[in-house]
């Protein structure tokens, strides 16, 4: 059955300890409120589960069970899910955005659009209804919804521009809860704003700040996170240290008070990394194993059961992790291998395992990373363009061949399928072959050229 998403968004800081290609730290993997996200080793996107509002990114809302390939969009460094939103760090330092209004349109779109007046930015956050982007000079940058201060601008409205966080320098990681913030220092202290009606800013009141102030009494922190209702921090000596609401155990101290300060998670040593989400969390240890705890309505702690745990436990049957993220009600880790396996809800597919029902352990994420990665560009010295980008019924290719050459152009959709193919001997000079597309759905399409075996590949949108 589907249910209404519960406000989250959390997010995995710092570095891990394993490599891949393209790959250089962490948020290789996001989770939503109801979706999912993770960049390929070509620095592409792919996305699957809830699609309301665009989320996904792919020219459509249709919700999707298994991956599918984010538009035109490329060289991302890291990504971070919202609740109904995405947003996504290119390697140049811009942002880009897609889904509820995030994006500084101020309205929803379905394919990414890139953030203004933003540059240099080396961190994104999503939380709900708002996002957050760090700069290389250590300020945090803020924009979207602002009811409880969680832009942390001294303000509490509405902004569809990025605006400055106040008096806030020298920062090194960010994360974004519901409606509130937190913000790691360089000097090892926590720094939150926004809502505080069950002590989530973690400074000893419940009373809201639209501008940081400092957690109590915690220092030498090395890794942050925020959820729906609490924060979580991983001090230097390897104690794990939670605060906000606490009705599901989520605070991992064996209780259920709330608590507006810092409170020790019962002991697991050797945590790398962090990730929190609606009334849970996640920690993944330097083993490469997981552990959980706090709600567990739909399996999202991933240890066999639907029981709610004070304390964490361990997630079966999960080695060789290398980055975890919580989402709304599901989980979602990256293994040493490049696979990515998830677990919880999964009303929307964001399991992405082709299947709507929840699963209490992890299952693997299919088809994942396989569109397009096959299919490699080879230069040639004939020129070709394709036009227009976006389209609506017509593609037109236009050719200036050095010498009479046989062409061949193949369409392929987002599950890497061939839906059209044209053939065809062309002679020497400046000619061009019409595409007939108004039969194929608005989507993402690959449109593959070759020319005497040498191949050219244009990525392109059909629009409705």
């Amino acid at each position: 059955m589907k249910k209404k998403i519960n406000i989250f968004k959390t997010i995995t800081v710092g570095i891990i300890g394993y490599l891949f290609p393209s790959f250089c730290s962490a948020q290789i993997i996001g989770a939503g409120g109801g979706h999912c996200l993770r960049i390929c080793s070509n620095n592409i996107v792919q996305t699957w589960g809830y699609n309301n509002l665009g989320q996904l990114g792919n020219g459509n809302n249709i919700e999707s069970h298994v991956p599918v390939q984010v538009w035109l969009l490329n060289g991302v460094s890291a990504v971070s899910g919202g609740n109904f939103h995405s947003v996504a760090l290119k390697s140049d330092g811009t942002v880009w955005a897609f889904g509820e209004g995030q994006s500084g349109t101020g309205y929803s779109v379905n394919y990414p659009v890139q953030v203004s007046s933003l540059s240099g930015i080396t961190a994104v956050a999503a939380g709900d209804g708002f996002c957050l982007a760090l700069k290389n000079n250590g300020t945090v940058w803020a924009w979207g919804i602002n009811g409880n201060g969680q832009l942390g601008n001294g303000a509490n409205t509405y902004s569809s521009i990025p605006v400055q966080v106040s008096s806030l320098t020298g920062v090194t990681a960010i994360a974004c809860g519901g409606p509130h913030s937190i913000a790691l220092k360089s000097n090892g202290t926590v720094w939150t704003w926004g809502r505080n009606a069950d002590g989530q800013l973690g400074n000893g009141t419940l009373v809201d700040s639209n501008i940081p102030v400092q957690v109590s009494s915690l220092t030498g922190v090395t890794a942050i996170s925020a959820g729906r209702w609490n924060c979580l921090a991983l001090k230097n000596d390897g104690s794990l240290w939670d605060w906000g609401r606490n009705y599901n155990g989520q605070l991992g101290n064996g209780g259920i008070t709330d608590s507006n300060i810092p409170v020790q998670v019962n002991s697991i040593p050797g945590v790398i990394a962090i990730s929190t989400g609606n009334s849970f969390n996640l920690a993944l240890k330097n083993d490469g194993t997981v552990w959980s705890w706090g709600w567990n309505g739909s399996g999202q702690l991933g240890n066999g059961t639907i029981t709610d745990s004070h304390v964490p436990v361990q997630v079966n049957a999960l080695t060789g992790i290398v980055e975890i993220s919580c989402g709304d009600s599901h989980s979602i880790a990256l293994k040493n291998d490049g696979t990515t396996w998830a677990w919880g809800w999964n009303g929307w597919g964001q399991l992405g395992d082709g299947s709507i029902t929840d699963s209490p352990v992890p299952v693997q994420v299919t088809g994942l990373c396989s569109v397009f990665t096959s299919i490699n560009e080879i230069d040639h010295s004939s020129s070709i363009t394709v036009s227009p980008n976006p389209f609506r019924e017509l593609v037109t290719a236009d050719f200036n061949l050095t010498k009479e050459s046989n062409i061949e152009i193949s369409i392929i959709n987002v599950l890497g399928q061939t839906v059209k193919k044209y053939s065809e001997k062309m002679n020497p000079g400046n000619t061009k072959q019409i595409i007939e597309m108004s039969d194929l759905p608005a989507n993402l399409y690959l449109i593959r050229v070759l020319i005497n075996d040498e191949q050219k590949v244009f990525n392109t949108i059909k629009i409705d």
